[in-house]
């Protein structure tokens, strides 16, 4: 995996290192899955549980380099993105994802042009509804995320505006 230019110089230990406690870091260990291992932008957030329908809708909308965090409670027991949803964030123009849950379709996430980090992943499809919330406060591993913060993730981990 390599680097985007925009995000070439922005490692998070480093930025950990100017900035301090501004930051909050994040220890849950995501697995670095896409083809970007740097990535940032500013959040937007989608809270679902087993239920893909928001994230798809969301990532159809244009991105303008924004980080989609979901929050899909930690669970592996189905995929909240696969490779077309992560082609149509790719085409609408977002610098990654992260997903406190499952992302199916690893090979062909790991070949686009977006940051992805995910807990693991399954090849079990979620449900289609719709059900879950966007733009709200999500609050992962301690750490909370508010639509509009920024966020920095990398292989050594996920850092985000306090």
């Amino acid at each position: 995996m390599t680097a985007s230019p925009a995000n070439a110089a922005i490692n998070t230990a480093d930025l950990y290192d100017e900035r301090g406690e501004e930051l909050a870091s994040i220890a849950l260990q995501f697995q670095s899955v896409g083809g970007l291992s740097h990535f940032s932008g500013p959040v937007r957030t989608v809270r679902c549980l087993e239920d893909n329908g928001l994230v798809k809708s969301t990532l159809a909308t244009s991105g303008n380099g924004a980080v989609l965090v979901v929050d899909g409670a930690g669970s592996l027991r189905t995929a909240l993105m696969g490779d077309l949803i992560a082609a149509s964030a790719v085409a609408n123009g977002w610098a990654g994802v992260v997903i406190n849950g499952a992302i199916r379709d690893r090979e062909a996430i790991a070949e686009l042009p977006l940051g992805v980090k995910a807990l693991g992943s399954n090849p079990r499809k979620s449900a289609k509804a719709g059900a879950g919330e966007t733009d709200v406060d999500l609050l992962i591993d301690g750490v909370t995320i508010r639509t509009g913060a920024t966020i920095w993730c990398d292989p050594d981990g996920i850092l985000i505006e306090r």
